[in-house]
């Protein structure tokens, strides 16, 4: 590999090497990852332990990711062969527009991980330079324009969790333990140098205005009151060029996306085939993450559900997917797991049984994308909070166990005084679980009102010193969703 390749960074991806772009420059990240170790010497062993192994074809990727209704659309059908015959390089694109991806972005690593298990090569791109521009695909209106400071930090933060995720879900690779199976790049690293002049005459020349008015992104977007700017106009240009220039220089012959991205796909085939004068280039798109009732999913009532941990807790990323409705589990038990398929058919006949417990299935999808994304470590602390979080749970509160779920359900900070000796149905109105003394009342009578999980009956029960965990906190609940966290001043966890 070429020492002049621009902004080359190197990540270890379970101690093993990775030759990788990213926005940030070569000798911070290298001096970030390896000391003082030269850049010189690393790719030296970067290449020597980059050898081509046998691929490992277990079964068709194809059929899989058609069974399972991960396929809309293929721009020949010369792929399903390919998928056997062949290993393939496959790409999928992650614009880094936010500091984390989100559950819009889920689908294209769950589609990657698939090719990976097949043994296909994954390349995650890092569009540091198309961010810049903002794929107009879906948006009736142009993206607001991000800081190159911003853009950089949301590069950094997104290749983490997709290096993250993707190392943790690495399939078997053989006894040599060399997993190749993924690299990480950046398109920033061939945009930066690239002159307009030169990009008209190479690539300007191909692209037929009329072709790409035809586009649907474009279409809609030119039907609005809004318009298009010429900026984004271009977006499927930088995109299609991003394909023909993996595919010359790294291989890469399938790109994956969304079925908003066939536009964007189509002119990077388009532009290979002109160019290059050759076919053997390939894309994929999968069905949008949408609920059964057609309207967008990955929405909560606090917004996004992200994937990164710092943005949005294992617990409560849990708890999205076990809250999803009946008519939408088994359809993304197929898409968003890798559990077989008779696995999944087996839950949904369970679903029409009358002894079937309810929310079996939303518990099994839960525990798989969150082991996915999180990791085990990340799905025992979710069920260690749900459990936690749970009236009339068994498990025993204890401080850190509170501190654990304390973002993640609304939170006040009273004094240890003026909490000690406070009735319950009192401190039920001041901390904002019930509007009034009246409905602590009867909510008592229902024996809906616990303190810390445990069912409290009586009217005149005043909160006692034993009742304030650790003598820093108490949890307490109307029912099973609604709970406030108490929180002593002295150990304000804010």
């Amino acid at each position: 590999m070429a020492m002049a390749a621009a902004s080359t960074t190197f990540l270890s991806c379970n101690q093993k090497l990775f030759l990788s772009r990213n926005v940030a420059s070569s000798t911070k990240m290298a001096a970030l990852f390896f000391g003082n170790r030269t850049i010189s010497s690393i790719i030296r062993c970067a290449e020597s332990s980059a050898q081509t192994k046998a691929p490992l074809h277990r079964s068709n990727v194809f059929e899989i990711l058609e069974q399972r209704g991960l396929v809309d659309s293929i721009t020949s059908p010369n792929l399903r062969a390919s998928c056997s015959s062949q290993t393939l390089k496959v790409y999928c694109g992650f614009d880094p527009t936010a500091e984390s991806l989100h559950l819009g972005n889920l689908l294209g690593l769950i589609v990657l991980s698939w090719f990976r298990r097949c043994g296909h090569k994954a390349v995650p791109l890092i569009g540091g330079a198309t961010a810049r521009i903002g794929d107009p695909s879906g948006k009736s209106l142009e993206r607001p324009e991000l800081d190159l400071e911003t853009l950089e930090k949301n590069a950094i933060g997104i290749t983490n969790t997709i290096t993250t995720i993707l190392n943790r879900s690495t399939p078997d690779v053989g006894d040599d333990d060399d997993d190749d199976s993924f690299m990480v790049l950046n398109n920033y690293d061939w945009w930066k140098e690239f002159k307009l002049l030169d990009f008209l005459k190479k690539v300007g020349k191909y692209a037929r205005v009329g072709t790409m008015m035809a586009k649907e992104s474009v279409k809609k977007r030119l039907e609005s009151d809004q318009g298009m700017s010429y900026t984004e106009f271009t977006y499927q240009l930088l995109q299609g060029y991003d394909f023909l220039y993996l595919f010359e220089n790294e291989g890469v012959n399938v790109q994956l996306g969304g079925s908003d991205q066939w536009g964007n796909i189509t002119a990077g085939t388009e532009l290979i085939r002109k160019i290059l004068q050759t076919d053997g280039a390939y894309g994929l798109t999968f069905p949008l993450l949408l609920k059964s009732d057609g309207t967008k999913f990955g929405k909560s009532e606090d917004g996004a559900i992200w994937l990164s941990p710092a943005m949005l807790s294992p617990y409560k990323f849990y708890q999205y997917f076990f809250s999803v409705p009946d008519s939408d589990v088994v359809r993304l038990l197929k898409i968003l797991t890798f559990l077989d398929m008779n696995v999944i058919m087996g839950l949904e006949a369970q679903m029409k049984n009358p002894g079937y417990v309810p929310n079996t299935a939303q518990r099994r999808l839960a525990e798989e994308v969150t082991r996915f994304v999180h990791g085990q470590e990340g799905l025992d602390e979710a069920l260690k909070a749900t459990e936690a979080l749970r009236p009339g749970a068994d498990t025993k509160l204890d401080w850190k166990t509170i501190e654990g779920i304390a973002q993640d359900v609304p939170s006040c900070s009273l004094s240890y005084d003026e909490v000690l000796n406070l009735s319950l149905v009192d401190l039920s109105i001041s901390t904002g679980l019930l509007e009034s003394k009246s409905a602590a009342r009867r909510l008592l009578k229902q024996g809906g009102l616990y303190l810390n999980n445990n069912r409290v009956d009586s009217e005149v029960k005043r909160i006692e010193a034993e009742d304030i965990v650790d003598g820093k906190v108490l949890l307490l609940s109307a029912g099973k969703k609604n709970k406030v966290v108490v929180l002593n001043q002295k150990h304000n966890l804010w």
